[in-house]
């Protein structure tokens, strides 16, 4: 019998070391029940009967209304607490390890199969945030709810459309709020899948005090179609359009490219020391691949195409940080980033992550459900990116930390 009614706590802040959620932490306080997106949350329900069972569920709607959801169970300890972090889990849920942000990164559609392409809502400028509803439920009925709200932009930051047409330049613009301290300009972009994938990346960037131009290079009207003669000029407009921006005076350029992308940041860093200063590269390549879906050259620079051959990386200005996982099916990344991590006599600092039981969805932010495998947007082909849904949500959840802090330490 409870003594008690049930609570669902919301805790922020990190968690010390021998204590579980929920416990004194002097770090950790009950808050409102909002945060940015790729910050982690700690729930913990209380008022149970000794040994009650509960099951614990997420849902939230996606850019298209559809309603995904997770769930996991649970039985409450002798004092009639579920602390989420290191509870173990009865079967059938969503998820299996104890994860205190399982029932984010685990969810699926509901009544459809898991979706290629993984949950994501609205637009950042659109929708700044997204609401994500936990319940608790025992015996058919709800015991305690509650509804946090995740920012994909921090107070005062703000954003612009760039368009072709009026800036040479296809992305979204984000912005921390005046008075921030500096720190590196990100320009950011994705790979295969064409258009402007990494505005979800660029908008916490700036939340955490980076000004981040989210780029798309093909795909988007203005853009080539496909990956096919991109120019590198244009990656190197939409750098200096970034560092032209007062919130960026004095700070380094840093691009950040996925998978594909990854070949026209090392190019940048290559080609543009002066204006790039460092690079992040999640999934990468260390050569230049052929132009997709038919082959041809991939880019281009002065209208020439730029050889398909290993990128040196010997006039490159700033610190490498590359990003894979060991489990990456679509292309070896593990062995290139590896490669692309090591050091070189006299070169600038260079470091490779790599993760176990993560695929090519190894980045970039943590707590959103990813796919592990991809629908090609430019030739139909169902990709396999290797890893599990939760080998990829532990590498999200160790590497951005690292990288954020990659980004913060580079030099001026």
């Amino acid at each position: 019998m409870r003594t008690a009614a049930v609570a669902l706590a919301v805790l922020f802040g990190p968690v010390a070391a021998g204590c579980s959620a929920g416990a004194d932490r002097p770090a950790g306080v009950e808050a409102e029940a909002m945060t940015l997106a790729d910050a982690p949350v700690h729930l913990r329900i209380t008022g149970l009967a000794g040994g009650e069972q509960v099951t614990v569920t997420s849902s939230a709607d996606d850019h298209r209304g559809q309603q995904w959801q997770a769930h996991a169970v649970f039985r409450a300890d002798r004092h009639g607490t579920v602390a989420l972090d290191t509870a173990a889990q009865l079967a059938g849920g969503s998820y299996a390890a104890a994860d205190g942000m399982g029932l984010f990164w685990s969810m699926d559609p509901v009544g459809r199969p898991a979706d290629r392409t993984g949950f994501l809502p609205a637009f950042p400028e659109a929708r700044p945030s997204f609401d994500v509803r936990i319940t608790v439920t025992a015996h058919g009925r709800e015991l305690a709810g509650r509804t946090l709200t995740r920012q994909w932009t921090g107070a005062g930051v703000s954003t612009e459309r760039l368009t072709v047409a009026r800036d040479h330049v296809d992305g979204r613009l984000f912005l921390p709020p005046p008075g921030t301290p500096a720190k590196s300009a990100v320009l950011v972009f994705g790979g295969s899948e064409g258009g402007d994938s990494q505005r979800y990346t660029a908008a916490l960037l700036a939340s955490h005090g980076h000004p981040a131009l989210a780029v798309a290079y093909f795909a988007e009207p203005g853009l080539p179609a496909t990956l096919y003669d991109v120019p590198l000029e244009y990656f190197r407009t939409a750098a200096r359009l970034l560092a032209a921006q007062p919130a960026a005076a004095s700070a380094p350029v840093v691009v950040m490219g996925y998978s594909r992308g990854s070949e026209a940041a090392l190019l940048l860093a290559q080609d543009y020391p002066d204006l790039v200063r460092g690079a992040v590269v999640y999934s990468p390549s260390a050569q230049v691949n052929p132009g997709l879906p038919n082959g041809g050259d991939a880019w281009t620079v002065e209208g020439r195409a730029v050889p398909r051959q290993p990128i040196p990386l010997d006039r490159v200005s700033g610190p490498i940080l590359a990003v894979a996982g060991e489990s990456d099916q679509l292309w070896p990344a593990p062995g290139r980033a590896r490669a692309i991590g090591s050091a070189v006599p006299g070169a600038k600092p260079r470091q490779a992550l790599v993760y176990p039981d993560a695929g090519h969805g190894v980045g970039t932010f943590p707590y959103l459900s990813a796919p592990t495998r991809f629908v090609d947007p430019t030739s139909g082909r169902v990709d396999l990116l290797g890893g599990t849904r939760a080998g990829n949500a532990a590498a999200q959840a160790a590497g951005w930390p690292r990288v954020l802090a990659f980004l913060d330490a580079v030099p001026a």
